[in-house]
């Protein structure tokens, strides 16, 4: 069994919360907190110095925000661990947390004991939401009507790719490389079954996401 404390990185705007989660994390010998960040584009340049196991970031934040953040971190560094950390128990935020590839999402609220399983739970490979969280996803899958089969960066870069923006010009708006907008372009037409940029507009208007 692996003796090494979990390397975890805190990323939150408000230092209030950060020096909170700190104190929590520090009380238990399991879990080390390897770096503190208040931006997303400061977690990322961290990362690429003490490649934490798990990021522990808040959703909301100035510049980047959380989810945003998630699709970073698995491109530049895939090996890093999500949990989203959160005030909001809205299931917009949680399932589109989970689509961009979360493995848990924690209130803020919780008590000290959650966090630290959370944490343990998805460095050992594991997903984890907190109490609140499960049960939302679970309403939301129950009342849920047929989704589009697109995920919410997909639609992103679909809308884009349908008002005539390039793969460049779509990685530029939405912080992502144009390598990246080219596999989600590529995801998209198989998805959709649609093999040409044109028949994508078409899709877009027909689907009422543009006029």
């Amino acid at each position: 069994m692996n003796s090494l404390p979990i390397k975890l990185l805190l990323v939150d705007d408000h230092p209030l919360v950060l020096e909170g989660i700190r104190a929590i994390i520090e009380t238990c010998s399991r879990i080390e907190v390897v770096g503190a960040a208040s931006s997303a584009a400061e977690a990322l340049e961290m990362a690429e110095r003490i490649t934490p196991d798990v990021a522990m970031m808040d959703i909301n934040m100035h510049g980047t925000n959380g989810l945003d953040a998630i699709e970073l971190f698995k491109e530049q560094h895939p090996a890093t661990r999500i949990i989203m950390l959160s005030m909001h128990d809205n299931r917009e935020y949680i399932s589109t947390s989970v689509m961009y590839g979360a493995a848990g999402y924690v209130l803020k609220d919780v008590s000290t004991s959650e966090i630290i399983a959370a944490v343990e739970t998805v460095a050992a490979g594991g997903t984890y939401f907190s109490s609140g969280v499960a049960d939302v996803l679970m309403q939301a899958r129950q009342n849920s009507k047929p989704m589009s089969p697109l995920t919410t960066r997909e639609q992103s870069v679909l809308l884009l790719v349908a008002d005539g923006k390039s793969s460049r010009d779509v990685g530029q708006i939405l912080n992502i490389s144009t390598r990246t907008v080219e596999t989600h372009r590529k995801n998209i037409k198989k998805k959709l079954g649609i093999a040409t940029t044109a028949g994508l507009t078409r899709y877009a208007i027909e689907n009422g996401m543009i006029s």
